[in-house]
C-alpha cells in the first residue's frame, strides 16, 4: 500500500510536496466513513483507501500523475541496455534561477509484506545525483542502502556485492540490483511494475485491451460482467469475440502499404471486438430478440471509457493494489463517478484494501457524505508559477459536516481560476 509521494523540481513544482495516505486523527460526521475509509494496518498507523485531488486547469494535478509516472518508469526501465552518455528524460521546474542545474527529487514511502520502505532519488537529465532505501525492520528505520554521486554503500543485508561498479552513472543501483537477482530489488520492482496503475481517463485505449482479454478468458470476467450490469449503462451485457486481422477490417483512412506494414509487425494475427446486447421490442413492447451494437461506434463516449475502466477497476480491488486516474470525471456523469469511488471507500467492495487516488473538477464529487477532510487534496499555482500542494485537513476550522463544494467554489480552500471581467472583450473601441 502507499504511504507518502514527495516531489521536488520536477514540471510546476519547485519546492517539495508530499501526498500522504497516512490518516489524520480525525472523526467524521459520519462515522461510517472512518470504518469504511480506512485501513487500520497496526495500532500505530492507519491509511485513507483513497484520495481526490481538485484544482484549477494548470494549478498541477496532473504534474502530480506524471511525477508518480515517471518515477515508476525510471525504475523499471534506468538499468536496461543503454548508454552512460543517454539522456534522462527529466522536466526540472524552469520558473527560477534557483532550479538551474539543480537535481529533481523524487521518494516513495510504502507497505511491502508487511514491512515498511522508503526509497527515492534525486536525478538530472545527465546523472542520478543521489538514491536511497530505508525500511523499518521493527521501530526503528533502517539503512538498506545510499547512494551519493558515484559512492553506494550498502548493507550486506542486501547481499549486493559487486553491483556498484555495474552501475552506470544515469541508472537506479536498485534497478541494477534487480537486474542481478537482487530479491528485494525484484520485489520492490515488482510492485511498482503489477501494483502501482496509472492511466488516463481521457484515453481509453490502453487499458481496453486489458478489459477485453478477461473478459474473453480472465479470472475476473465473471465480477467485471457484474460491475458493468450494475452500472446501468443502457445494455444488459457484452460479448467478446475473437477474429482474424486482415486489411479489410483494419481502419479504413489507412492506406494499403501501411496496412501491409502494419500486419507484418503484429506478432498476433487475432483481434478482439466487444459487443453490447441490448433489449429490441415490439410494437405491443414484448421483448423480441437481442440487438447488438458495435461498442465503439454505436456507445456513448461514457459508455465506452466506463467499459474499459472496469477491467482495471476489478483487477486493482481483486489485488488490493494502487490505482491512479488522472481525469476520472472525464465524459462520466457524476454518479458513476460516484459509484468508482463507493466502490474503494467499502470494507465490503474493497476488503484487499486497494487504494483510489484521481484528480478531477467535478464538485458533486466534494462532499462530506462521500469524504474525510483528509481525503481531499488540492493544487494551486503560486505567484512564482509553482504548484502548492495540501489537504483540506490543514485548514483550520472547517468542520466534518462543512458544505465542502459550496465552500471551494467560493474560493474559501484557494485551488480555483480566478477568471477577470470578460465585459472588455466585446466592448466598442474608443474612437
Amino acid at each position: 500500500m502507499l504511504i507518502e509521494f514527495s516531489v521536488g523540481n520536477y514540471r510546476s513544482f519547485k519546492d517539495p510536496v508530499t501526498l500522504s495516505l497516512v490518516a489524520a486523527p480525525l472523526e467524521s460526521a459520519d462515522p461510517d466513513l472512518d470504518r469504511h475509509n480506512l485501513y487500520q494496518v497496526d495500532d500505530k498507523l492507519s491509511l485513507l483507501k483513497s484520495a481526490a485531488l481538485y484544482g484549477a486547469n494548470a494549478s498541477g494535478k496532473s504534474n502530480l500523475i506524471k511525477a508518480m509516472h515517471f518515477m515508476k518508469h525510471f525504475m523499471i526501465n534506468s538499468s536496461r541496455a543503454g548508454q552512460s552518455t543517454d539522456v534522462i528524460p527529466i522536466e526540472p521546474f524552469r520558473l527560477s534561477t534557483e532550479t538551474i542545474g539543480q537535481p529533481s527529487f523524487f521518494e516513495l514511502v510504502f507497505l511491502l509484506g508487511g514491512i515498511q520502505y522508503r526509497y527515492g532519488f534525486e536525478v538530472t537529465t545527465q546523472a542520478v545525483t543521489s538514491e536511497w532505501l530505508y525500511y523499518v525492520p521493527q521501530q526503528r528505520e533502517t539503512r538498506v542502502f545510499d547512494r551519493k554521486g558515484s559512492t553506494i554503500e550498502a548493507t550486506k543485508w542486501l547481499k549486493a556485492s559487486g553491483l556498484a561498479g555495474r552501475t552506470r552513472n544515469n541508472a537506479l543501483f536498485l534497478s541494477v540490483c534487480a537486474q542481478f537477482n537482487v530479491e528485494l530489488a525484484e520485489q520492490i520492482l515488482e510492485f511498482m511494475d503489477s501494483s502501482l496503475q496509472i492511466i488516463s481517463g481521457l484515453e481509453d485505449d490502453g487499458y481496453m485491451s486489458y478489459t477485453l482479454q478477461q473478459l474473453l478468458e480472465g479470472d475476473y470476467a465473471p465480477q467485471i460482467h457484474k460491475l458493468l450490469q450494475s452500472l446501468d449503462l443502457g445494455f444488459q451485457s457484452v460479448q467478446v469475440r475473437e477474429f482474424e486481422l486482415n486489411s479489410n477490417n483494419l481502419p479504413p483512412d489507412l492506406s494499403d502499404s501501411f496496412k501491409a506494414a502494419l500486419l507484418e509487425t503484429v506478432e498476433s494475427k487475432v483481434g478482439l471486438s466487444l459487443q453490447t446486447v441490448h433489449h429490441k421490442y415490439n410494437g405491443t413492447g414484448q421483448r423480441v430478440a437481442p440487438e447488438l451494437f458495435d461498442w465503439k461506434a454505436q456507445e456513448s463516449e461514457g459508455t465506452q471509457k466506463m467499459i474499459a475502466l472496469s477491467g482495471p477497476l476489478i483487477n486493482v480491488l481483486e489485488q488490493g493494489s494502487i490505482l491512479l486516474i488522472d481525469e476520472l470525471d472525464a465524459r462520466l456523469h457524476p454518479l458513476l463517478s460516484q459509484a468508482i469511488i463507493k466502490l474503494f471507500n467499502s470494507a465490503d467492495t474493497n476488503p484487499n484494501h486497494a487504494q483510489l487516488i484521481f484528480t478531477t473538477h467535478d464538485t458533486n464529487l466534494l462532499s462530506h457524505k462521500f469524504w474525510r477532510r483528509d481525503q481531499l487534496w488540492f493544487t494551486e499555482k503560486q505567484e512564482n508559477g509553482a504548484s502548492d500542494l495540501y489537504s483540506l485537513v490543514e485548514y483550520k476550522g472547517v468542520s466534518s459536516d462543512a458544505a465542502f463544494a459550496k465552500d471551494y467554489i467560493q474560493g474559501r480552500y484557494g485551488a480555483i481560476p480566478y477568471v477577470g471581467g470578460l465585459k472588455h472583450l466585446f466592448a466598442a473601441e474608443n474612437p
